[in-house]
């Protein structure tokens, strides 16, 4: 029962300790990208509430990502709105299909197996798609 309440007790510190820098990190990198995800695109309370702060470093990390993407579109219209959303979307994609070739090959489960394979396959097909709009609309 002892090495029970040690590991608790632990896991609290890891997770307090983690949050703090999370807070300090996550604030300092995201203050000079205008809000992106302060309330204009998806905020910070929407994500805590979608995972728990369980992923709290990847979360900042995707959010610091996902804020220079969409600070690639800021103040762009139209058809040149399009353009860099497609351009953005296939280096979102292609990163995703990386991520999971790399799963496949460490993992041994056979549902993240398959989840890997789904999602390059759905996203590289999806990369292909985009790829040719570029091209037909924007050559």
């Amino acid at each position: 029962m002892e090495n029970k309440n040690l590991t608790i007790v632990a896991g609290l510190l890891v997770l307090i300790v983690g949050l703090i820098l999370g807070y300090f990190f996550g604030s300092s990198t995201m203050s000079h990208h205008r809000g992106v995800f302060s309330g204009n695109f998806m905020g910070q309370e929407m994500i805590g509430h979608m995972y728990s702060n369980r992923f709290t470093p990847s979360i900042n990390q995707m959010e610091y990502t996902m804020a220079g993407m969409m600070s690639q579109l800021e103040g762009l219209e139209g058809e040149k709105y399009e353009e860099v959303f497609l351009r953005e979307m296939i280096v979102h994609h292609v990163g995703a299909v990386q991520m999971a070739k790399e799963l496949k090959k460490q993992t041994k489960r056979p549902e993240l197996q398959t989840f890997a394979n789904d999602i390059i396959e759905v996203q590289s097909q999806e990369i292909k798609m985009m790829e040719t709009w570029l091209e037909l609309w924007f050559n």
